[in-house]
């Protein structure tokens, strides 16, 4: 799984994910990129879902790239658990992602395969999105 290995703050404050992306907004590396329409924290579990999905399409040609990291933990308190006494404990690390940011990109595939491929992905996360060649304008 995707973790940091170190952070400044074990206990940061929530990022929201609302708005648009500032950066990570086009395809970079790749050929076809996977661009989320909305915006969500993305676990790292549904990460690793996504690049397993990947990479079972790509084979061995093509190549991969994933531009989101969980960066961000979030904190919960254990069930029934009386109101008060501090912030709970780290559960889960999540990355954000904001309306138009590129959260994979593939290439070195054909066209229907990157886009079956990637389609399969993003089935997998919390988001809505569209698949996006390089060169395309940012998301507006």
């Amino acid at each position: 799984m995707l973790e940091p290995k170190r952070t400044k703050y074990r206990k940061p404050h929530s990022v929201s994910y609302e708005g648009k992306a500032k950066g990570n907004n086009y395809v970079a590396f790749g050929e076809y990129g996977l661009m989320s329409l909305t915006g969500a924290h993305i676990d790292n579990r549904q990460i690793e879902s996504a690049r397993i999905a990947i990479s079972k399409g790509l084979g061995k040609t093509g190549k991969m790239w994933i531009r989101i990291f969980p960066h961000l933990s979030l904190t919960k308190k254990p069930l029934e658990v009386r109101m008060g006494s501090g912030k709970g404990a780290p559960e889960k690390w999540v990355a954000v992602v904001k309306n138009g940011t590129i959260m994979f990109e593939v290439a070195f595939i054909s066209e229907e395969l990157a886009k079956k491929t990637l389609a399969n992905a993003g089935n997998k996360l919390p988001v809505t999105w569209k698949i996006v060649k390089k060169g395309e304008l940012k998301h507006d």
